[in-house]
């Protein structure tokens, strides 16, 4: 079993490795081609990823509906862990993260400059688009992804004993030696890689948004010693919380990330449009339930595709590479629930946090005008202290923004470091604190090598790039997820 557990850590420790060396190195060449693959599966395979997502959706919530929504994740004796909330705030925080604050601005009114169908730009028309494509990207979809890999894994190792680890939900299909053998290794590896390029870009960005945001607010240079600066203390404190465990570090960080995160909207909604917002929240819901099975599968296939590829096809390739990550952390915490608690709790919940967050932000940024729109989105990075500037208490809000930058971080990065600690140990549910220290560091020292090398895109691309073959195992999981609840007694 160790000879197992090392095969599978140092493996993906030397791909990671050469893939940074290679993003240092190299990072305009390495980018060229990552931009060639990324373009070759947008372009050519758009209708996969869009029915598989749609897919996806309509699986959790038939079994949710289904005689099997009542089955425990555990013993049937088993109860919850955590409350609702802090649940909720944990599974909110690793699956969301530093993405919320950085595109709850930047992104509606990138859609607002830019909008697609031939949409005026800065109409009426063009904030209605904004909205809708806004809560599309961040609504049940991305969760419901997670929830393919999360339910399953956390029916396998609370009711059957199985280890924590994405090969685990192949079982019933393949059976356990070759779950155990080369094939479920290579998943657990793709599944490592996944997690650490996908968060490793995250944590990039979010160093970048948060100097980026000092800079603009306090003239502070944001050059190489801020970024290292910055990366350092965040790694101390999000290394020592994924140590302390999930008790004791996670779950009460993930508190304080919801508490902020709370906070900043209501004071938002105070001091912004209010009447707007609510009209816009209303409208875009009403939008979105009756037109999510329509976008959900749009294509232009006589017309160009760009917007689509670039926006919608992006987003559900990035959900499902952040899949294994979330999942698995999900699935950890879940323990006692019901598969129809479950899917409410980790789809619909969510979403609606994710919907009142863009119709605040959004609804906000986009009332400020096209003119004020067209200087915000010309850097993602600093697009939303753009909008606070014009806004009273805007000083306020973007100080309490940093530091709601500074928590989503630190949750994000705790949970992937723990969850790291768990695919290197044979999903091991509490693994060695020597383990997560390694990964909390090499994530890091990525995310900062390839921000001075600029290669945080091609590493993001890299990790999208994964999603596909993802995919594929994705449908694999529900086929044998159906195969082991059709064998439950009484059902």
């Amino acid at each position: 079993m160790k000879k197992n557990k090392n095969m599978v850590f140092y493996i993906s420790l030397v791909i990671v490795a050469l893939i940074a060396f290679f993003g240092i190195v190299f990072p305009k060449g390495f980018g060229e081609v990552g931009s060639a693959v990324l373009n070759f599966l947008t372009t050519k395979f758009g209708w996969f990823y869009l029915l598989a997502m749609f897919a996806f959706v309509i699986f959790v919530f038939t079994l949710a509906f289904s005689k099997y929504g009542k089955i425990v994740l555990g013993k049937d004796t088993d109860k919850p862990e955590y409350s609702n909330l802090t649940w909720f705030a944990m599974l909110f925080s690793a699956g969301m993260g530093i993405g919320l604050v950085f595109y709850g601005v930047s992104e509606p009114i990138s859609h607002f400059m830019k909008p697609d169908m031939g949409i005026v730009p800065g109409s009426p028309e063009a904030a209605n688009f904004a909205l809708f494509s806004s809560f599309m990207h961040w609504g049940i979809h991305p969760w419901a992804s997670y929830t393919i890999i999360a339910l399953p894994l956390a029916y396998m190792q609370f009711r059957k004993d199985k280890p924590g680890l994405i090969s685990s939900l192949l079982i019933p299909l393949v059976g356990e030696e070759k779950a155990k053998g080369p094939i479920g290794k290579v998943v657990d590896i793709l599944a490592i890689f996944a997690t650490v390029a996908g968060v490793a870009t995250s944590l990039g960005l979010g160093v970048l948004q948060i100097n980026s945001g000092i800079n603009f607010l306090f003239g502070v240079p944001n050059n190489e010693i801020f970024a290292l600066v910055t990366i350092v203390i965040l790694t101390v404190i999000f290394v020592w919380t994924a140590v302390a465990g999930i008790e004791k570090g996670i779950s009460k960080v993930s508190n304080l990330n919801i508490l902020v995160a709370g906070g900043i909207m209501l004071l938002l909604f105070i001091i912004g449009p209010k009447i707007q917002i609510l009209n816009s929240l209303i409208n875009t819901m009403g939008s979105y339930i009756s037109g999510v099975v329509r976008e959900s599968l749009r294509l232009n296939p006589f017309q160009d595709n760009s917007w689509l590829n670039g926006w919608r096809i992006f987003y559900w390739a990035w959900w499902i590479a952040w899949a294994p990550f979330v999942g698995i952390f999900i699935a950890r915490i879940s323990k006692g629930r019901t598969i129809r608690e479950f899917v409410a709790g980790v789809t619909t919940i969510p979403a609606l946090g994710s919907f009142v967050w863009f119709s605040i932000f959004g609804t906000t940024a986009i009332s400020q005008g096209p003119k004020i729109a067209a200087k915000a989105v010309e850097s993602t990075e600093t697009a939303l202290f753009v909008i606070f500037k014009q806004l009273p208490l805007g000083m306020l809000m973007s100080i309490i923004s940093i530091v709601l930058l500074y928590t989503f971080f630190i949750t994000s990065a705790n949970s992937a470091t723990f969850v790291l600690g768990m695919l290197s140990e044979n999903g091991d549910l509490n693994p060695s604190n020597k383990t997560k220290i390694i990964w909390g560091i090499i994530q890091s020292a990525l995310a900062y090598a390839l921000l001075l090398a600029g290669g945080l895109q091609m590493l993001q691309t890299a990790s999208i790039t994964v999603a596909f073959p993802f995919a594929i195992i994705m449908i694999l999981v529900m086929v044998s997820f159906i195969k082991v609840l059709r064998q439950e007694k009484g059902l």
